[in-house]
């Protein structure tokens, strides 16, 4: 046989601990005190011992009539049955009681649990759409400074373009004024060259002019 896992002392002590609390004598009651245990065996324990204080009381009260002590162990004995059954049946609700808070306990976290999964998932979603928008944006940013070091190639090349035609500008304008130089100083050679032949021609006017008064006296005299 299995011995017990409490001695009856120990129940016994517990229920009268229970009792001096101003608590009810159940084998639930007992069971929680000892810590452990089965509850009817507790509670048959403590009837026991109820009985044989009961008895102990009865040998030391003066003799009572026989009908009297059998009513008296009758009724000693409906007690005691209708102090198990409350004790049965208190343990019964208590059992309920502790199933339906953990049924609640199981329901309340397996709805934690899926609302966490649905964040999760949220969540899950949520990262995805930003790196996608990430990724497109470091795209777009590749793009942009791909078409900012071509337009800063543009830029370059476009300065160097334009420095050059300043240059030819220079240049052109230096050769346009030179050419404005030569034609002035070659208008001014022509000029002068009119103006000199123009005072040749007088010249030659006057010599013919005295040439033909001196041959006209001479053709006389001939």
């Amino acid at each position: 046989m299995r011995p017990a896992e409490f001695s009856n002392d120990d129940i016994v002590k517990a229920g009268k601990e229970l009792l001096t609390a101003g608590r009810n004598v159940t084998g639930f009651a007992l069971r929680q005190r000892v810590s452990g245990g089965s509850a009817p065996r507790l509670k048959q324990v403590w009837d026991e011992y109820l009985s044989s204080q009961s008895e102990a009381v009865v040998e030391q009260m003066a003799e009572l009539p026989i009908e009297l002590e059998e009513q008296l162990k009758a009724v000693s004995g409906a007690l005691v049955e209708r102090l198990r059954l409350m004790a049965s049946e208190l343990n019964k609700h208590a059992v309920k009681a502790s199933e339906r808070r953990v049924s609640e306990v199981v329901r309340s976290t397996g709805e934690q649990r899926a609302q966490a999964e649905r964040e999760l998932a949220d969540a899950s979603t949520t990262v995805d759409d930003l790196e996608a928008k990430l990724e497109v944006a470091a795209k777009e940013m590749q793009s942009l400074t791909t078409k900012l070091t071509r337009a800063s190639q543009i830029s370059q090349q476009q300065a160097v373009e334009l420095a050059q035609l300043k240059e030819r500008l220079l240049a052109t304008e230096a050769i346009v004024k030179n050419s404005e130089a030569r034609e002035l100083a070659e208008h001014t050679q022509v000029n002068e060259a009119r103006d000199r032949a123009s005072r040749l021609e007088g010249q030659v006017e006057a010599l013919e002019k005295l040439l033909g008064t001196q041959q006209g006296p001479a053709l006389q005299r001939g």
